[in-house]
């Protein structure tokens, strides 16, 4: 069993590449000067925030060949691509707060904001292509296409009650796990590392990410606003149905809030009841079982990587992930 860091520790590990990216942020912030609204709006959205997505890219890309020329733009372009889908998120659910600072589109309106959305995923196109690397740029294009796949299936699949699990978990996939995997295969692939190290950093990030996406569901039940970064019980007034949901529903098939939330009858009252009646049954600790599993195998081959510290690192962001807010 490979021994774990404080979580300090991994944020130092990465550091250097994570200065380097909020230097390309501040950059790309002052590269709109002759634009004063587009610097605004970049401002609203590239300072603060969580770092996950690059200290993957930067981690995964340890094992090797490490060389920050190549993996800091990944590492930038991860998370511009990861802001930009909440931008388009915020505008699609008219949501009107994000980490506490207001969303783009409270302030500007939904149709700059999609705007805003698409000039972010531009630039995180132009970082990944300086990496000079096709399977990169192939791979985040093939993952920008997964997820605007997976935002039309939930679109299309709100306030409908008859999804099964398994559509829950590619949901979940295309969200957030696509992204995690990314992150980590691209950081393999720009060390030159064996398919086979390839593989087991795919699989590390694709669970963790699906792990993450749980662990965020169970927080929109019973997390609060300020740490989840989002009001809670957002997801059930978008009509998303997730998993915690799910679970109530196979419990009470008949007599059960969420089928007036579905008919989008007296929404807050029936949203209140919703994650009144999860926080009072044991959903919550079956829905952290199962994104505990999903940590396992995310964790189930990286003793096959080289015994480095970024191994040490993976296995404490597998932790995180579970013990977050928690």
């Amino acid at each position: 069993m490979q021994r774990k860091m404080e979580l300090n520790q991994v944020y130092a590990l990465a550091q250097p590449g994570l200065s380097e990216v909020e230097t390309t942020f501040a950059q790309l912030i002052d590269s709109q000067e002759e634009f004063p609204e587009m610097q605004k709006m970049l401002r609203q959205v590239l300072v603060g925030g969580k770092v996950m997505r690059p200290m993957l890219t930067l981690l995964a890309g340890m094992f090797y060949d490490y060389d920050l020329k190549v993996l800091q733009p990944m590492a930038a372009s991860t998370e511009l691509m990861h802001i930009a889908t909440l931008v388009h998120d915020d505008a699609i659910d008219s949501a009107d707060c994000r980490r506490g600072r207001p969303t783009i589109n409270a302030v500007w309106g939904v149709d700059l904001a999609i705007l805003a959305g698409d000039f972010l995923f531009a630039r995180a196109g132009e970082m990944a292509a300086r990496t000079g690397s096709i399977r990169v740029v192939e791979l985040f294009s093939q993952t920008l296409g997964i997820i605007a796949r997976g935002e039309v299936k939930q679109a299309l699949a709100s306030f409908k009650l008859d999804q099964t699990f398994e559509q829950y978990i590619e949901r979940v996939a295309a969200k957030t796990a696509a992204l995690f995997t990314l992150s980590t295969v691209s950081g393999g692939i720009l060390s030159h590392a064996p398919e086979n190290s390839v593989r087991i950093l795919h699989d590390y990030g694709y669970n963790l990410g699906i792990a993450f996406q749980i662990v965020d569901d169970i927080l929109d039940f019973v997390g609060n606003a300020k740490d989840v970064g989002k009001p809670v019980g957002a997801d059930l007034a978008q009509g998303t149905v997730t998993l915690p949901a799910q679970k109530l529903l196979q419990r009470y098939p008949k007599d059960n809030p969420l089928m007036a939330i579905a008919r989008k009858e007296d929404l807050d009252n029936n949203i209140k009841k919703v994650i009144e009646m999860v926080r009072n049954s044991d959903i919550i600790d079956e829905c952290y079982k199962l994104a505990e599993d999903y940590c396992c195998l995310a964790c189930r081959d990286l003793m096959k990587l080289p015994a480095k510290p970024p191994s040490e690192a993976l296995m404490t962001l597998v932790d995180y992930v579970i013990k977050r807010n928690k």
